[in-house]
C-alpha cells in the first residue's frame, strides 16, 4: 500500500537525520540506498522500484552546476544580459493578459505582479523555455554528487511523493538542470507545500497553466515571509561622502536615518517612510544605489545569488513603471581571476567567502567591506585593484 504524505509529514520526513548528506559511491548502490530509504519512509517497495527503475546519472547536469560564469558579471552588465526591451514589453502584455490572476495574488498573498512577472521572465522567459533535463535524473545526480546533497536528496523524496499522488512522471517530467519544474521553476517540495490550482481544473499544472504557476509562486513567496503590500526596492541617490560601512545587507536603518545622512529617492518620494531599509551599492559608492526594504530579504529564499536577486528585484520595479537605474561612474571592478585571487587572500585572513569561484557573492562582499574598513579605504563592499594590492 502506497503512503501519501501530508505537507507537514513530508517536511518532518525530509528533515530526518537519516537523510543528512548521504552521497557518493557507486551510482547503482546509491539508487539501492534511495529505494531502501523510501521504504523506510513508508512507501511501497513496488512503487519505489518503479519510480527509480530508469534513473540515470546525467553528466550534463554536473557540467551545468559547475558552469555559472554569468554570475561573474557585475550588476550593470548582468541587467543588460537579462533585461531586454522585448522582455519588458512581453511582461506588460502578460500583466494585462492575466490581470485577474495577478489581482487575486495581490489580494490573497500581497505580492505585487511586478515581482512575479520578473521571476517568470528570468526563470523561463514567461514559460517559453522551461528546461529539457529529466527532473528525476537531475535530482538524483545532484544528490549523488557531494557538493550539496543536503539540498537535493530531500527533493528526490518529494518527487517520489508527487509520483505517489499521480502528479509526477519519472520518465517524462522535465525542467531545469537543478530539478526545478514549471513556468516559475519550483522544486518538488515547494510544489507540495505551495502548489495552487489557479485555473480550477482540479490539478496543479505548473508547466502548462500560467494561473497555477503564478498563484503557486505567490503563495510560496508569502510562506517565505513576504510582507503584504510593502515595497521591496527603491533607487536612491547617495551623498558624495558618508560612512560607507553603513551600506550592505548586514544591517538596516530607519528611513529617517537614511534621510538624515543625505540619502534621497532618485525620483518621487520615499515609498515607505515607516520601514527600515538597507543601502545596497552593487558596484560601490560611485555606481547604482538602492534602498532594499524588508521584502528584499525574501528574494534570497528563492535564489542565493546576490546579483540575480538584485536584478530580479530591480526588474520588478521596472515592470511596475519604474525608471531605468542610473549607472553612475563606478570604479573598475575585478575580473574573474582577480576575484579568485581576492577571495583566496580574504580566506587566508580568516573570512568566510564560501567557494573560491570568482563570484562577488554576499560573503565576499562582507569580507571586502571589513578589510576596506580595516585598511582605511571607503568601506562600500566593492572590491577594486587597489584593495587587492593592499592585501
Amino acid at each position: 500500500m502506497k503512503r501519501l504524505l501530508t505537507a507537514a509529514a513530508l517536511t518532518v520526513s525530509l528533515a530526518s537525520p537519516s537523510l543528512a548528506a548521504q552521497c557518493g559511491g557507486g551510482f547503482n548502490s546509491f539508487i539501492k540506498d534511495l529505494r531502501k530509504e523510501a521504504q523506510s519512509m513508508g512507501y511501497d517497495a513496488g512503487l519505489a522500484k518503479r519510480f527509480f527503475a530508469n534513473v540515470q546519472q546525467d553528466q550534463k547536469v554536473l557540467a551545468a552546476d559547475r558552469r555559472q560564469g554569468v554570475f561573474q558579471k557585475n550588476f550593470t552588465d548582468f541587467t543588460r544580459h537579462l533585461i531586454s526591451q522585448n522582455r519588458i514589453n512581453t511582461g506588460k502584455k502578460k500583466g494585462q493578459q492575466y490581470s485577474k490572476v495577478f489581482d487575486r495574488i495581490e489580494r490573497e498573498y500581497g505580492v505585487s505582479r511586478g515581482v512575479l512577472l520578473a521571476f517568470w521572465a528570468f526563470e523561463t522567459d514567461y514559460g517559453g523555455y522551461q528546461g529539457d533535463f529529466n527532473t528525476l535524473n537531475a535530482l538524483v545526480t545532484l544528490s549523488h554528487d557531494c557538493r550539496r546533497p543536503e539540498l537535493f536528496r530531500p527533493q528526490v523524496f518529494a518527487a517520489l511523493e508527487l509520483y505517489a499522488r499521480g502528479e509526477f512522471d519519472p520518465n517524462k517530467t522535465t525542467g531545469a538542470w537543478a530539478g526545478e519544474i514549471g513556468m516559475v521553476q519550483m522544486l518538488p517540495a515547494d510544489i507540495i507545500e505551495n502548489g495552487v490550482d489557479g485555473d480550477g481544473d482540479g490539478k496543479v499544472s505548473l508547466k502548462t497553466s500560467a494561473p497555477d504557476a503564478l498563484l503557486s509562486g505567490g503563495k510560496m513567496l508569502s510562506h517565505l515571509g513576504w510582507r503584504a503590500g510593502e515595497p521591496w526596492l527603491q533607487e536612491v541617490k547617495v551623498p558624495a561622502d558618508m560612512d560607507w560601512s553603513l551600506s550592505g545587507t548586514a544591517a538596516a536603518l530607519p528611513i529617517s536615518k537614511w534621510q538624515a545622512i543625505g540619502v534621497k529617492p532618485r525620483s518621487g518620494a520615499w515609498e515607505a517612510k515607516g520601514l527600515k531599509g538597507k543601502l545596497i551599492l552593487p558596484q560601490g559608492r560611485k555606481g547604482p544605489a538602492f534602498i532594499a526594504y524588508p521584502n528584499f530579504d525574501v528574494y534570497f529564499e528563492w535564489n542565493q545569488s546576490f546579483t540575480y536577486v538584485l536584478t530580479a528585484a530591480y526588474f520588478g520595479t521596472r515592470l511596475m513603471g519604474g525608471p531605468v537605474f542610473s549607472e553612475g561612474n563606478p570604479d573598475a571592478g575585478l575580473d574573474g581571476p582577480q576575484m579568485k585571487q581576492l577571495q583566496k587572500k580574504l580566506a587566508a585572513l580568516g573570512h568566510d567567502v564560501g567557494k573560491i569561484d570568482g563570484i562577488l557573492g554576499a560573503g565576499t562582499r562582507a569580507a571586502t567591506q571589513a578589510e576596506q574598513k580595516r585598511l582605511g579605504l571607503p568601506a562600500d563592499a566593492w572590491p577594486t585593484r587597489e584593495l587587492l594590492n593592499r592585501l
